[in-house]
């Protein structure tokens, strides 16, 4: 928005300043030519009064120092004898037209403009072939002149114009850019696990609603988020005297297969609870948006898989990628989960001597993590992904978890067949 607007008022104000500043710079070309010409017609006058005493040599003498004068004017008197007296030897038909009719003119030609002038010398003079011509050049003004001096202030002050209107364009810009760069900054701090931060209202009328709006939602997700964890608290603190009680009925028992079935039942009640309420919590030890080095910790969790498979005797191949690379939106935990749920399966459900093998790449945005090994592979037309599902005898569950955490992370999980080692294939892409 910024660029843009500074980018029409740019073009606006070029276009304005074009449209005056070039009729100006012809306009004052008309009237430096102008000027030129009036001091041209002054020293007509005063050549003219030197011609008609009828001296060549006053003549000379006069239009030397008159020609001496870099002011981009040339006199030149042509007499009907062939003589001429001055920078500008020749004649043309312009000239013979003028001593001919006898009247003065001026023309246009290349660079400037021409003045002729006959001088009527008096008595029988006036005949065409006793008049001579005063012929004026009037060139136009070279660099550098008063003109181009013009010119350049008229250039400078186009720039200035100009430069001041883009600066202008970029305070406004940040003026309603800065209200909603701050606010994008508030959004994005909704996930931090410090909390989020309060958006100071300014700007434009239609940022400030905008920014109060978020205000007011974020109070309220605050106070809800309190609530549920004072909630849980709650919950844990009222479970735990009826969960005692139970424990010391249970321990009171004389059978003692009743007493350590009902305290394993009792016992995965209590992680049960544990779970729950740890999960409860997640959103106050991580934030609403957690952020993991997936590399650093998936590579961590294979490395960690790596002793079992040396106790098997399973041969093991492992290409993992070093050094930091994207953060993902997961907990490290669930990145962990994740990497057990596909290593366990390949220690639960192939042989000691099928290959394992765990490729962890790192892109610019997103991280691979595949796990390939050599058993028998999926059943054909079994969804292995799916919820509570499975062909080989287990739950189902770890892979729809695992499948979960990959969604949750903007990312995929996609279960085929190995082409190396010919059993499953699981590889996870995370964003």
């Amino acid at each position: 928005m910024r660029r843009r607007l500074i980018w029409t008022v740019a073009a606006t104000v070029s276009m304005v300043l074009l449209a005056m500043l070039v009729p100006m710079a012809v306009l004052v070309r008309s009237y430096d030519l102008e000027d030129r010409l009036s001091r041209a017609a002054l020293e007509v006058q005063g050549t003219e009064t030197v011609v008609s005493g009828q001296d060549k040599g006053a003549v000379a003498v006069y239009l030397d120092g008159l020609n001496r004068r870099d002011d981009g004017v040339r006199t030149t008197v042509l007499y009907p004898d062939g003589t001429a007296i001055g920078p500008n030897p020749g004649e043309d038909e312009r000239v013979a037209e003028a001593r001919t009719t006898g009247r003065a003119r001026v023309d246009d030609v290349d660079g400037g403009a021409q003045i002729l002038v006959p001088v009527a010398l008096g008595g029988s003079s006036g005949l065409p072939g006793q008049t001579p011509v005063v012929r004026v050049d009037v060139q136009e003004a070279r660099f550098p002149s008063d003109l181009h001096v013009a010119w350049i202030v008229l250039a400078l002050l186009g720039a200035t114009l100009l430069a001041g209107a883009v600066l202008l364009a970029d305070r406004l810009g940040r003026s309603f850019v800065r209200p909603i760069h701050d606010l994008a900054v508030a959004t994005r701090s909704l996930g931090d696990p410090a909390g989020p931060r309060t958006v100071e209202v300014e700007g434009p009328p239609e940022v400030h609603e905008l920014a109060t709006a978020l205000n007011r939602l974020v109070e309220r997700v605050e106070l809800l988020l309190e609530r549920e964890r004072e909630n849980v608290a709650d919950l844990s603190h009222r479970l735990r005297t009826p969960v005692t009680a139970l424990r010391l009925g249970i321990e009171a028992l004389e059978d003692p297969a009743d007493r350590a079935r009902l305290g394993a039942d009792l016992d995965r009640l209590q992680q049960t609870v544990d779970v729950v309420v740890r999960e409860a919590r997640r959103s106050q030890r991580e934030g609403v948006a957690p952020r993991t080095d997936a590399l650093a910790v998936l590579a961590a969790r294979t490395r960690y898989w790596l002793v079992l498979a040396e106790d098997q005797g399973r041969p093991v191949q492992v290409d993992l990628d070093d050094g930091p690379g994207p953060h993902v939106r997961t907990s490290p935990e669930d990145l962990e989960a994740l990497a057990d749920v596909l290593v366990d399966n390949v220690f639960t459900h192939t042989p000691p001597e099928a290959p394992l093998h765990v490729t962890l790449r790192a892109g610019e945005d997103a991280v691979t993590y595949v796990v390939e090994d050599g058993g028998p592979g999926v059943p054909d037309g079994s969804d292995p992904v799916g919820r509570g599902t499975s062909g080989s005898g287990s739950t189902g569950l770890g892979l729809a978890i695992a499948a979960r955490t990959a969604e949750a992370a903007d990312g995929t999980l996609r279960v085929d067949r190995s082409p190396g080692l010919g059993g499953t294939r699981v590889t996870v892409v995370l964003r």
